[in-house]
């Protein structure tokens, strides 16, 4: 299994989503790795699984932002889908 360490900068739609989907809360203190990368720097990490990968996500402010705003615009366009839907429905009636 292949183990891979992601900054923000490179975080992908599909491990956005795969966070999302872990932890739809957001993350805690209990859910955070901590280890030393090769600078023996101490990193932050959570973690999340496919099949073949553990993605290492690296723990920053932007990356906490990053979840709280996926959910945020999900249902903005869950809430324009809807009036959309109610709109198209009032025009039939």
């Amino acid at each position: 299994m292949k183990r891979v360490i992601v900054d923000y900068q490179k975080l992908t739609q599909r491990i956005l989503n795969l966070l999302v989907e872990k932890y739809p809360d957001g993350y805690d203190d209990l859910d955070i790795i901590k280890f030393k990368n090769a600078k023996n720097e101490i990193i932050e990490a959570v973690e999340v699984r496919t099949d073949d990968t553990v993605y290492l996500v690296k723990v920053s402010k932007k990356l906490a932002d990053s979840i709280e705003n996926y959910e945020d615009d999900k249902n903005d366009i869950d809430d324009d889908v809807s009036r959309n839907e109610n709109d198209f429905i009032d025009d039939m009636n």
